[in-house]
């Protein structure tokens, strides 16, 4: 990536993200360029940052070896309309909007162009994400390649075929506002048996962030990991009895289904 020339179309949260985990692995400021809708803020973006932000899409795309779409999903076909006649089948294409197919990238831009597809995660702004990425008819192994470097700046990154990519939205994408809840849950859990909330916050924190790392150093089967915690006749039985009861595991289940049957829908809203 620090040989490559990168447009980032919608400096937002997620562009600004990629963006900043570009330039801390050593793309050079002057390899990138961003733009947004807004002239004023584009001057506020770029009077922070080193790397020029303006308003003109077409401009930055010419000369650019990788752009970057990182707009909302309802607002990519126009964006396509605009750069279509800009963009060559020597770039690469990186779409990180949610719900919309690299056939849809494709057949707006009306020419054989190598488009990637990808669904990163908020944790991207820590380097703690987690980012599926696919590629469409023209894309190859070098194209993934490009791709799985940009969002391994900023986390983890897996790539599946095309037709799992609205999972990969209603689990890693939607899944730590569910984490947060569970996060959420276990503080006050411990407000009610008396530690301070500060404390609570931080014990439920590391204690989700020890698993999880747990799980992917190891990657042993999160039962076998479960079963090693829970002794005969202990507490942690009791609390997973609860648990159970409280249907839990259901509900988290039903809540990425309809989180990846959502997912579906966003291109089509305004």
């Amino acid at each position: 990536m620090k040989r490559q020339r990168v447009a980032v179309l919608g400096l937002g949260k997620i562009g600004s993200i990629l963006l900043d985990g570009l330039l801390k692995a050593g793309l050079p400021p002057e390899s990138a360029v961003a733009t947004v809708r807004h002239a004023d803020r584009a001057q506020a973006l770029g009077a922070k940052r080193r790397v020029p932000v303006g308003t003109d899409n077409r401009a930055a795309v010419r000369g650019a070896d990788v752009i970057l779409i990182a707009v909302k999903p309802q607002n990519v076909r126009e964006l396509l309309t605009e750069i279509r006649a800009d963009v060559t089948p020597a770039q690469v294409v990186i779409s990180a909007a949610a719900s919309v197919p690299t056939g849809f990238i494709e057949d707006a831009l009306g020419a054989p162009i190598p488009v990637v597809r990808a669904m990163p995660n908020t944790p991207c702004q820590v380097g703690a994400g987690m980012t599926g990425i696919c590629r469409g008819t023209h894309a190859g192994e070098a194209h993934l390649d490009v791709a799985r470097q940009m969002f391994d700046t900023v986390g983890r990154t897996v790539v599946v075929d095309e037709k799992h990519m609205d999972a990969v939205t209603g689990l890693s994408a939607s899944g730590p506002a569910f984490v947060y809840i569970i996060l959420e849950s276990l503080a006050e859990a411990g407000v009610k048996v008396g530690l301070p909330r500060d404390v609570a916050t931080t014990l439920a924190a590391q204690t989700l962030l020890g698993a999880a790392k747990v799980a992917l150093d190891t990657g042993d089967h999160p039962a076998l990991l479960k079963d090693a915690v829970t002794t005969p006749a202990g507490c942690t039985i009791d609390g997973i009895l609860e648990l159970e009861e409280g249907k839990l595991r259901v509900t988290l289940i039903k809540a990425v289904v309809k989180a990846t049957q959502r997912a579906k829908e966003l291109m089509f809203e305004k």
